[in-house]
């Protein structure tokens, strides 16, 4: 499986995007903004391809596993990001929630897509999850592939 991340939007406050799995758009993307000098918890992952697998331990693991008992498996982890470490995709509206992670939802704020936002958090991972993580779970490779465009 191959998801692609295309930056479409980046300000000095955050980064929105819209995430593709084999092709077809699936949600929008909230992450922090670049910062040159990178800041633990408040700077996005640089782009490039990255591999993707379950995080079974760990305290947000658990959270995850408790608020959905039904699918969590585990946290969608990236592998090998530079400088970074513990990169997730997860829920959140806005660059605060994302913590150097990559936030999904269904709406960008207003429909615009440069306003730092994006909503229907949980709908959005309610989609992606069971695919992307059964993907992980059925032996299938999965990678992420992320582009600044904007």
């Amino acid at each position: 499986m191959l998801l692609h991340l295309l930056r479409i939007s980046s300000t000095n406050e955050s980064t929105i995007g819209a995430l593709y799995m084999d092709g077809a758009f699936q949600c929008y993307t909230c992450e922090d903004p670049w910062k040159a000098n990178k800041e633990a918890r408040t700077t996005r992952i640089h782009p490039g391809l990255y591999e993707v697998k379950l995080r079974k331990e760990g305290g947000m693991t658990k959270r995850y596993m408790d608020k959905f008992p039904e699918m969590h498996e585990g946290m969608l982890h990236l592998q090998d990001t530079p400088e970074f470490k513990w990169v997730y995709i997860h829920l959140g509206n806005t660059p605060e929630h994302s913590q150097g992670c990559i936030l999904v939802g269904d709406l960008a704020k207003n429909n615009v897509i440069d306003g730092g936002f994006v909503g229907n958090s949980n709908n959005a991972y309610r989609c992606l999850y069971p695919e992307v993580a059964g993907a992980i779970l059925g032996n299938e490779q999965v990678q992420i592939r992320i582009f600044d465009l904007g």
